[in-house]
């Protein structure tokens, strides 16, 4: 197995602008927001030997309301590229960086996004199998409570919060 990267909702190859803090091995996955979940769910179900999961800016939206799901999804569904260009630069992404590492999501990204469970049985199950878990979360982030978010994760592994950056750290 390769070192695995997940790339966030809307975003292609942004993996280097994490490689500050990217362990870059074959024993390493990691996943931005979007593909923070999903990097989660890939260890857990993998039968290759993994040693460190990596999540930077994790998509923890467990404390939003339905209403604010709602809201988020029909404002995608009226104009899916205003939307996705609009959460880049809440991101924090220069229009150089949207423009080089855009694709656009899907509304069934946007819904996983949103309604992920973050099961804390899935996260201690990574202690279970020895799996070292480190999730970085920016102070400023305009996308998820970024105190919220250092609170839970804290439970299961080293939270790294990182003062004065966004989402994109």
């Amino acid at each position: 197995m390769s070192n695995l990267y997940f790339s966030g909702f809307s975003l292609n190859s942004e993996k280097e602008l994490f490689d500050q803090y990217r362990v870059e091995n074959n024993f390493t996955v990691s996943g931005f927001s979007y593909g923070a979940q999903r990097a989660l769910e890939y260890t857990l179900n993998s039968s290759s030997r993994v040693d460190l999961l990596q999540l930077f800016s994790p998509a923890y939206f467990i404390h939003k309301d339905k209403k604010y799901k709602r809201m988020q999804l029909m404002f995608f569904q009226k104009d899916p590229k205003k939307y996705c260009e609009n959460f880049l630069k809440n991101c924090g992404f220069t229009q150089e960086q949207s423009n080089r590492y855009f694709k656009i999501g899907t509304y069934e990204q946007l819904d996983e996004l949103l309604h992920y469970d973050w099961d804390q049985k899935k996260l201690q199950l990574l202690k279970e199998k020895n799996i070292r878990l480190e999730v970085y979360i920016g102070s400023e982030d305009k996308i998820v409570d970024s105190e919220i978010s250092k609170e839970f994760f804290r439970q299961f592994g080293e939270v790294y919060f990182i003062k004065n950056k966004g989402h994109i750290l």
